[in-house]
């Protein structure tokens, strides 16, 4: 029952609770922590694209579940997808401990990735990690100018607890609270391979519109 934080600039993140959402947000910050013992993390429908996309891994006791995953609109539903697999490479980034994390740079760029990077480096700073499973719903794309799109979405991290990162001792005390429920709002630009990369994200934590 971690709150996810959010972010103040997209250079700037704190630390609050749990879940991968990084971002400019209107509210607070974030935290870190990883984990090992790493399992295939769920992701989303096999590409039928000849992208050579790299794998992401999530340790055992991080799950990200994600609801309306198609649309009927092939270019809807690939940066769907890809929105999906920049969340799971952040998440990763932050439960898994490895030299690189190549998932990350492949769906992240721009402000989105300095982002990503200082809201991963938090976590670590404070040896600190979650587990539990996140939710994300109300997903919704909306194509823009050639090449552009935009995916507004909420999160539920509720269900998600901070662990030690040496230790791996869990904190499963915190209460939830309105906090848990968070709103982004990315940008997403197709670049010359193809993929859907995430360049902005902005965040309100406590969101009314994800309760």
């Amino acid at each position: 029952m971690l709150a996810v934080a959010a972010l103040t600039t997209a250079a700037a993140l704190s630390l609050s609770a749990c879940g991968g959402g990084d971002g400019d947000s209107k509210s607070d910050d974030k935290i870190e922590g990883a984990g090992n013992s790493e399992t295939k993390s769920p992701s989303p429908k096999a590409s039928k694209d000849a992208i050579e996309r790299p794998e992401i891994k999530l340790p055992k006791g991080v799950k990200n579940v994600f609801e309306g995953g198609e649309t009927g609109e092939p270019k809807k539903d690939a940066v769907l997808a890809d929105s999906e697999r920049r969340i799971n490479s952040l998440d990763e980034a932050v439960t898994v401990d490895a030299k690189e994390h190549p998932a990350l740079k492949f769906y992240s760029s721009g402000e989105a990735l300095v982002s990503a990077a200082t809201y991963i480096k938090s976590f670590y700073d404070e040896d600190r990690s979650f587990v539990g499973t996140s939710r994300y719903y109300n997903r919704n794309v909306t194509i823009l100018k050639k090449g552009t799109a935009a995916v507004t979405y909420c999160m539920d991290s509720s269900k998600t607890y901070p662990m030690n990162r040496k230790t791996k001792k869990v904190d499963r005390s915190i209460p939830a609270s309105d906090k848990d429920y968070t709103f982004f709002n990315t940008r997403l630009e197709k670049n010359a391979k193809g993929v859907w990369q995430t360049t902005s994200v902005t965040s309100i934590e406590a969101a009314k519109q994800c309760r």
